[in-house]
Order: structure tokens, then sequence, then C-alpha cells
């Protein structure tokens, strides 16, 4: 079998969705409206994909969602049209390189419900694609950390916010297969932050990661091998505005313990990495030929969606050569190191513009997909 290649989940919004946004949060434009904007960039999202790059699986690139990680509960970053028993001051979810931080929502009381499940747009998009559609979801451990960290809210136990909140997450994917989404990856960023002690950003010090591991795990629980094996966990040192938030935590702090999560495939940063092959080497002594019944997938990330210089077919076909060496090829997969724009307010620094970082998208993913090809072709499956 070939060497399956997938993407993330998002890509750039064009600069006229992102004004969108702003015009929506300063109340110039109606929700209605917004929606035409968000539903435009979705299809030509899905057309360019299709014409232009080969891809396996196609999404909207998440041109409908405030972030991969707020989708569920807010319209917007700036927090218009957000969910009850949530408040805009919560915790910082990460504080990146360059100094710019994203922040969640404060959960204020019960019972939590998401506001919006991804299978919303997964029914959108399925309308307009002629491929396979894929979607990206949020995990619980991101979720988990919209309770205070150090206090308990009234009538509403951290214990049965889990609950509510393992619930939620099940349902989210569940939802997104019954729409007729074909794989489904869980973003978790928040793995290898988790071992990061920023004191500007103190859930970071508190050795979150196995209580974020037994999370995740809970609710790939309630899920059967058939079904885990379509089931991904994604882990990248962030994303946002071309900048990271955690590339200087040692990855084995992360590695050695991620696959401990029983999913069926990872999609797995490293073409970014200054050590790929220790990554690789990680990869192949930590993954596992039976996770509670499903072998598990390394997805290697062999293009870098922070930098405009465009890998070639070449240089991503060496990269899984050398991948190979480490891990069983029919365990071996490739993708992007992140998702393209994970917040829907990017402006693409480095790049020059969003709309530039999007054509640039496109033929990175278009050059993973032939690169692939050519690895698969010179491995032999």
């Amino acid at each position: 079998m070939p060497i399956p290649t997938e993407l993330v989940g998002s890509l750039p919004r064009p600069m006229k969705l992102q004004e969108a946004y702003e015009a929506y949060d300063q109340g110039d434009i109606t929700w209605e409206q917004l929606q035409e904007q968000q539903d435009a960039a979705a299809e030509d999202s899905i057309r360019r994909l299709e014409s232009e790059t080969g891809e396996t699986y196609v999404t909207d690139g998440e041109q409908r969602e405030s972030s991969f990680a707020t989708y569920p509960l807010t319209h917007t970053l700036a927090g218009t049209g957000l969910a009850p028993n949530l408040a805009g001051d919560g915790q910082f979810f990460a504080i990146f390189d360059d100094g710019h931080h994203r922040q969640l929502p404060r959960l204020t009381g019960g019972p939590f419900q998401y506001q919006t499940y991804a299978a919303e747009f997964v029914e959108k998009n399925k309308a307009i694609a002629s491929r396979p559609v894929k979607q990206a979801v949020i995990a619980p451990s991101m979720l988990m950390l919209l309770y205070p960290l150090h206090e308990e809210i009234e009538g509403y136990s951290r214990e049965q916010f889990l609950s509510d909140l393992v619930d939620e997450c099940e349902k989210d994917i569940r939802k997104c297969f019954d729409a007729g989404a074909v794989r489904v990856s869980v973003d978790f960023t928040e793995g290898r932050l988790a071992n990061k002690n920023d004191e500007r950003n103190p859930w970071t010090g508190q050795d979150m990661l196995q209580d974020f591991i037994d999370l995740n795990n809970r609710v790939m629980a309630r899920f059967s091998p058939e079904e885990r094996r379509n089931i991904g966990i994604h882990t990248c040192p962030g994303g946002d505005m071309d900048s990271v938030h955690s590339k200087d935590v040692p990855y084995e702090k992360l590695l050695n313990h991620m696959f401990k999560i029983n999913a069926g495939y990872f999609l797995i940063q490293c073409s970014s990495e200054e050590d790929r092959e220790s990554v690789y080497r990680l990869c192949g002594e930590n993954s596992r030929e039976d996770a509670e019944g499903v072998p598990q997938v390394c997805f290697m990330g062999v293009v870098n969606p922070l930098s405009p210089e465009v890998e070639t077919p070449e240089q991503i076909k060496d990269q899984l050569v050398t991948a190979a060496k480490y891990i069983p090829v029919e365990r071996l997969g490739a993708t992007d190191d992140c998702g393209f724009s994970p917040f829907s307010r990017d402006e693409k620094p480095k790049h020059g513009s969003p709309d530039f970082a999007r054509d640039i998208a496109m033929q990175k993913i278009a050059n993973r997909v032939e690169g692939a090809r050519m690895a698969s072709e010179e491995l032999g499956v």
C-alpha cells in the first residue's frame, strides 16, 4: 500500500474573510453575512484542494471556525457569540515566541455543553466535495483548561465538568462520522506545551501531561478499534502568526508518552525540527503495533507551514525514505507539521499576506502528495 498522506486541517483564511470577522465583532455585519463569507472561503478551499493538490481527504480549511480550540464555544476569537456559562477572561492557552498570546474562555457554571459541533461543517463540506472529507476536532485536554485552575465552581465540580466534557467530545467525533467524515483528527497541541514551565502561563507548570493523556483515553474508550483506525491525534509546538509556543521543549518529553493515547494514527510535527532522525527514532520506538486493537500509524510532518519556502517533492521523498529506517513503512504516513492557520485572525507575517500564504499552502500540499508518491515508489510500497 502506498504511503498515505493527509493534511492536518486549517488553511489560511483570505484577508476578505478575516476582515469580515472583524466587521462582525464591530457590529457592522450580521452573523448571516459573516457566514456567507465563511461559506465562500470554504468552497474555494475545497475546490482548490481538489483541483490543485491531489489531496486524499479534503476539508474547508477551518474557514468557518473561530479557531481549532474555540469553534464549539464562540463565533469569533474576540468572544462575539460566546456560549452560555462562559466568560471571556479565561487563562492563556499559549504565549508564543514572538510575544503574542491566545486566550481561552473561563467556565462560570454548569452544565458544560458545546454550542457548535464540527459535524455542521462536515455536512456543508460533503455537499461541495467530490473527494472523501475529513474533519479536525478539539481535544478534551484543551477544553479542560476552561475550568479555573485552583478553584471549584460552586454547584459544578471539576469531576462533573470532566464527565460532561468527555460526553461532548465523544458526541463531536461521532456526529462527524455520522455526517459523512471518513477521518477525524483530534488537535493535541497542548501536549508539548504541557512540559513547558512558563511563569506567565501558570497551567504549564502543573505537570498536566498525564492528566491530558488519561482524559483523551476516556474519549477513545468510547470507540471500537475499527472506529479508532480513523481517529487521529495531532501534535505540534504551535503554529500561529508564523510563530510557535513550545519548540524549545525537548520533544522526547512528549513522544515518550503520547503514544499511550489509544488512537489509530498520529499527525506529528517533524519537518521543522533540527534533528528529524531523533523524532523518527522516537516515533518508531514508542508507537504501538497494537494499541487496544489498532495499529498506530505515524504521519510525519514533511512541510513547514510557518515558512513561505516551498519544499520540493524530492526533499519530501527524502524525509520519508529516512523515516522508513525507523518506522515500519506499513505504519508510516505524510502530513504537514501543523495546520496552516489554526486561528481565524492570522495575517501570516513571514508570508506577507494570508492570501499569498494560501497560495503557498496549496503548493506545499501538492508537493507533499507527490513526494509521498515518490517515496512509495522508491520503497516499493
